[in-house]
């Protein structure tokens, strides 16, 4: 009986530190830093957004979820976003200011693929180069 009650406390024991490592390992692992990594490819939003129309499949197999320095014109700011030719969304995670407000700039992010409802590429955890 006393083997049978330690056998048992040593599964749920066991059960309960994979679940805890499960959690904490697996579930909620740390985030990527998209402004660490090296860029896959370096192009300008006019390019980006001409591919994306042209081939949104393949295009999405070449940049889907990939580091991506794109150039372009700044055509709209708001809180925590800028549009670049009026077709690449690039969101921020924090409050966003850039120094030339009405230029060209240069912003590394991950892009997470062509919005047709809003026709733009949409890119997160953005951060500004120059």
């Amino acid at each position: 009986m006393n083997k049978k009650r330690l056998l048992i406390f040593g599964i749920i024991l066991l059960f309960g530190l994979g679940s805890f490592y499960i959690y904490n390992k697996v579930l909620y692992k740390e985030g990527r830093n998209v402004g660490q990594e090296t860029s896959a490819f370096v192009l300008p939003a006019s390019g980006l957004i001409s591919q994306y129309k042209s081939d949104v499949a393949g295009s999405d197999k070449k940049y889907l979820n990939k580091t991506i320095e794109i150039e372009g014109k700044i055509t709209e700011i708001s809180d925590s976003a800028i549009t670049l030719d009026s077709t690449v969304f690039c969101g921020f995670d924090k409050k966003v200011n850039p120094k030339n407000q009405n230029g060209k700039v240069r912003i590394k992010g991950r892009c997470i693929g062509f919005d047709e409802m809003f026709n733009e590429v949409k890119f997160d955890q953005c951060i500004i180069l120059e």
